[in-house]
């Protein structure tokens, strides 16, 4: 096995960057390529029918299921036209991952052929098995009917062989069974909201859009070495692994320059993500060592969703094929950074303006100065509900870590717009204000051009921060869907604005003007969401404290976090914006609850196998080895100068027993209280017990192990170590 290992290790490092055929056009001609988007439509479809779709997808129209045919007829045209020979509705359900069935284009032809087609029936509409996917109890094994129905507002693409069209996944009953269909009715929500808001400022204002650029952080693992891991390939993180002593502490991998084989991995992926409309733009080294980093272009927030989720998918189809292993969890090495997916959010309008961006007229800025406040009401009101949207068994490892925000929702504004919010709060003018745009700073260095310096610092410890025309959600997991936290950050934002209005207009009825109305009800609600705003150090003991006094949600349990969604406040607001009912909620929640179990579940097991016939075996071996050394040497030597010489050898052998006897004890009492929560019925009181019985005990055997790792001779251990896992170029 050791010398297994050392074969795996050595080859990994002679590996060399595949050649990647790079298009013979720029970027710009063959983005898109593979999607069906306005100009395929364009050439594809009848003018009228085209039309009809535009206004569907930019203005909320109802979709005419008339045009159906039509649209199908196109796109099958457009798909014969790229040797397509499939057809899928491309679904997320609630496993966080993607679902697809493939069918091909064939019909029988009655006259005992085939023939190929593709009707408006199938393009709108398809019934995969509800029964095996996660439902919460919505339906029970034995009612399988559910029903994917096309949505237009996120085009159409080609994977390989086959045409992927993207819906939304619900239940014969009518409950969403996916991420998308309330996504799509938060955004709904979130428009109708800021559009009433806005027409305070310009009535012209038809129209807002929720938007999102994202960051996509993910570690890459030489594939042999992945596969010498059964922790890694079963659980996606090391279960057991000592620091390198070499690790991120040099700080010389952020920004660093990219390896050949990452570099020619990275190329790959992006020519592929360009083919397919995503507008991948960044590309760098992140802070852990093999950890990286790529993002797009901000976009609407459903498609932004959706390519993410199919992003994901690629980079784990393309690392292979480099001889990587892409790693989304958000905690795959103990020791070092995890991995995060940085939600950049902002709404905007159909005029171009920017809703969370300072303009050039004190009007302009009452309106940016309103959405920023009751975009911050939304997140105070429903500050554990937005935490319960980030939190999952493996982004629980991350948060709070010097990496990654603390597991307390606040919000850093920095001074600028700190010191506004206080002047006005604590002043009794009632006249409009200005606010200062990116100021110069002038360098004493003459080549260096006059630097423009924006109106806010960054805060890396906040998990919801102004960047200066958007917020930073930082929370969010990597191998999280983007939507369930941008579900409850739209629809507490809608709540929010929809409250604002109707306190405006309530005074605006009572004979207030229209713009003492606004500051009197923005200067109420300043003081209301203060206890949210928080410009310091998030990872201080002294900020647990003061978020505790604020009254702000500081519980660290994941499965007790799940609770918020349940929450009077949180029902309310999700019923009332119309996004999900009781019953899909408590169904999500058992579905959360669920899958925590079973990934603590498997993780245990895991742990489990391998400490007692992976990590057991090896210690003993090596334990035998020197315990026939310490014989050898009294064969050789007199009494006194044998005892002297193997001191050293004893004192390993007995740690080795106390150690090995710790950690089989420890799996002992592991499968014990398996086997206790595994008896529990409820979902909610089985991930409490497996979080507080469970994953503390599995910690306490990894310390053994661990201490294990450094004292055994390294030819005899058969796991790839960190300093194999993290360092391949």
């Amino acid at each position: 096995m050791a010398n297994l290992r050392f074969e795996v290790v050595a080859e990994a490092f002679k590996k060399k960057p595949m050649d990647v055929i790079t298009p013979t056009e720029r970027p710009s001609e063959y983005f898109g390529k593979n999607v069906f988007n306005r100009a395929k439509m364009y050439k594809y479809l009848p003018r009228d029918v085209y039309q009809k779709l535009i206004d569907v997808i930019d203005n909320g129209a109802q979709l005419d299921r008339s045009i159906a045919d039509a649209v199908a007829k196109g796109m099958k045209q457009w798909a014969d036209d790229n040797g397509v020979t499939h057809y899928t509705h491309w679904f997320q359900p609630l496993t966080e991952g993607t679902a697809e069935k493939h069918d091909a284009f064939i019909e029988h032809d009655g006259k005992g052929g085939m023939i190929e087609e593709f009707s408006g029936k199938l393009l709108a509409q398809q019934e995969p098995d509800a029964s095996s996917f996660p439902s919460g109890g919505i339906r029970n094994t034995f009612e399988a009917r559910g029903y994917s129905a096309w949505d237009p507002t996120s085009p159409v693409f080609i994977i390989d062989d086959t045409l992927c069209i993207p819906t939304i996944f619900i239940s014969y009953t009518g409950e969403a069974l996916d991420y998308k269909a309330p996504l799509l009715r938060a955004l709904h929500a979130v428009n109708v909201a800021a559009t009433n808001v806005c027409h305070y400022f310009d009535p012209d204002v038809k129209k807002v859009t929720s938007n999102l650029g994202w960051e996509q952080e993910y570690f890459l693992v030489d594939e042999s070495l992945y596969s010498a891991r059964p922790d890694l390939m079963l659980t996606g993180r090391t279960l057991m692994g000592h620091d390198s002593a070499k690790n991120q502490q040099m700080e010389d991998h952020y920004f660093g320059t990219i390896p050949e084989r990452v570099q020619a991995f990275m190329k790959d992926l992006e020519i592929h993500a360009l083919e397919l409309g995503i507008p991948c733009k960044t590309r760098h080294n992140e802070v852990a060592p093999n950890q990286f980093e790529v993002a797009p272009i901000f976009e609407d927030t459903n498609l932004a969703v959706d390519h993410n989720m199919l992003l994901m998918s690629l980079m784990k189809r393309v690392a292979r094929k480099h001889g990587f292993r892409a790693l989304l969890h958000e905690k795959p090495f103990a020791g070092i950074n995890g991995s995060g997916k940085h939600n950049n959010w902002s709404l905007s309008t159909d005029t171009g303006v920017l809703l969370h961006s300072p303009g050039k007229t004190p009007e302009d800025n009452l309106r940016f100065v309103v959405f920023i406040v009751e975009t911050l009401m939304g997140v105070y009101r429903h500050n554990g509900l937005l935490k319960a949207s980030i939190m999952s068994a493996t982004n629980a490892h991350r948060l709070g870590a010097n990496e990654a925000p603390p597991a307390i929702i606040s919000s850093f504004l920095g001074k600028q717009l700190s010191d506004l919010l206080e002047k006005i709060e604590t002043s009794d003018t009632k006249t409009l204000f200005t606010l200062e745009g990116k100021q110069g700073m002038k360098l004493d260095i003459p080549e260096i051009p006059e630097l423009l310096i924006d109106n806010t610092d960054r805060n890396r410890t906040s998990p919801f921060a102004f960047t200066g025309n958007r917020f930073e959600f930082r929370a969010v997991g990597s191998e999280a869907n983007c939507a369930t936290a941008m579900i409850v950050l739209n629809t507490a934002v809608a709540e929010a604005l929809t409250d604002f209005k109707k306190r405006v207009d309530a005074l605006i009825e009572q004979g207030t003007d229209k713009t003492s109305a606004i500051i009197d009800v923005i200067r109420e609600d300043i003081k209301t969401c203060k206890p949210i705003h928080f410009d310091g150090n998030g990872y201080s003991d002294e900020w647990v404290e003061e978020a505790t006094r604020r009254g702000l949600d500081v519980e660290k349990s994941c499965p007790v976090i799940f609770e918020r969604y349940l929450d009077e406040d949180s029902i309310k607001m999700f019923e009332s914006m119309n996004v999900m009912k009781k019953n899909e909620l408590e169904a999500r929640n058992e579905v959360k609850w669920e899958t925590y179990t079973k990934k603590i579940q498997i993780e245990a097991r895991v742990m489990g196998d391998l400490s007692m016939n992976h990590i057991i075996p090896v210690v003993t071996h090596y334990q035998s080895q020197l315990a026939r050394n310490v014989q050898n040497m009294y064969d050789i030597f007199d009494k006194e100068e044998a005892a002297s010489l193997t001191a050293r050898n004893k004192e390993i052998i007995k740690e080795i027993a106390q150690r090995t006897q710790i950690i089989e004890k420890g799996v002992e009492e592991l499968v014990a209280a398996r086997k206790v929560a595994n008896k529990i019925e409820d979902v909610h009181d089985k991930a409490v017990a497996y979080h507080d019985t469970i994953a503390p005990k599995m910690e306490e055997i990894r310390y053994q192990i661990d201490k294990l790792e450094l004292i055994v001779s390294d030819e005899c251990w058969t796991l790839p170590k960190y300093r194999e896992l993290l360092f391949i170029r």
